[in-house]
């Protein structure tokens, strides 16, 4: 004969099956989805409808958040059109161009969930690989990063963009494989600990380095990069190249020389 338990206590087999139905709510987050636009008007309607897509299978409880930067296409009617389609949709509108930094910069300030989620607008990264990022988003890891497995570009920009990368890495100190993959999943507490300023495509970098400074631990995973499909490249032209020197250079006086010195008069 069994022990009879006493009144009000569960069998440990009910117990059990209690815990195992409570897990799964755990274990599903609320989910931001934030997306930068400038002139992505034939890609940003397929990335949003798979963003939707990817994040019902992921969570009850997400948003896909679209800053359109001042488009010159028909980015911010296309948005305007999936907005009344997709409840889940919220989109801002920049009346002019005010850069890529501004542009996620707006995003993430409109990002209300736990996680933030973010990539560009040009389908270049398949958002559908978010899914991959959440389960290697364990306990005391804060920020899974992606990294290309190939870069799908002319040879210019992968040259370029290697080069980038490795001097990105010696002069702030950096460990992860690839700062320049704009792929990454982020604990909403880590935005709120630090303060973003650039407004401009070094707001990655700036972003990865103040994380990198806090403490806050990355995980890497690999993810595809595929040929852009519309548009052109904001990046990679000779002037803006240039501008990019001069702000990659300006961070990284701001963020390494003035605090060394600063550690170095104490």
């Amino acid at each position: 004969m069994s022990a009879e338990l006493p009144a009000g206590t569960a069998s440990p087999s009910v117990r059990q099956s209690a815990d195992s139905v409570a897990e799964p709510a755990r274990a599903r987050p609320s989910i931001s989805a934030c997306f930068p636009a400038y002139n992505d008007g034939g890609t940003i309607s397929s990335m949003v409808i798979a963003a939707v897509l990817t994040l019902r299978e992921l969570t009850d409880d997400f948003e896909v958040i679209v800053c359109n930067d001042g488009s010159a296409d028909y980015t911010g009617a296309v948005l305007e059109e999936l907005k009344t389609r997709y409840p889940e949709l919220s989109v801002i509108h920049h009346a002019h161009n005010r850069g890529y930094g501004n542009a996620l910069r707006s995003a993430f300030a409109r990002a209300t969930k736990e996680l933030v989620f973010y990539t560009d607008g040009d389908a270049q990264y398949d958002v559908r690989e978010m899914a991959l990022l959440l389960p290697r988003l364990r306990p005391g890891v804060d920020v899974v990063n992606g990294y290309k497995i190939s870069r799908s570009d002319p040879l210019h920009r992968i040259v370029l963009g290697r080069l980038y990368h490795h001097l990105m890495k010696v002069m702030f100190g950096f460990t992860i494989r690839d700062v320049d993959c704009d792929f990454r999943l982020i604990r909403r507490r880590c935005l709120d600990a630090v303060r973003l300023e650039a407004g401009d495509g070094t707001l990655p970098l700036e972003m990865v380095k103040k994380f990198h400074d806090r403490g806050f631990v990355f995980e890497e995973i690999p993810v595809h990069h595929h040929h852009r499909v519309y548009g052109v490249s904001q990046i990679w032209n000779f002037r803006r190249l240039l501008r990019v020197v001069r702000d990659v250079l300006r961070l990284w006086f701001e963020l390494v020389l003035k605090p060394r010195f600063r550690r170095g008069r104490e």
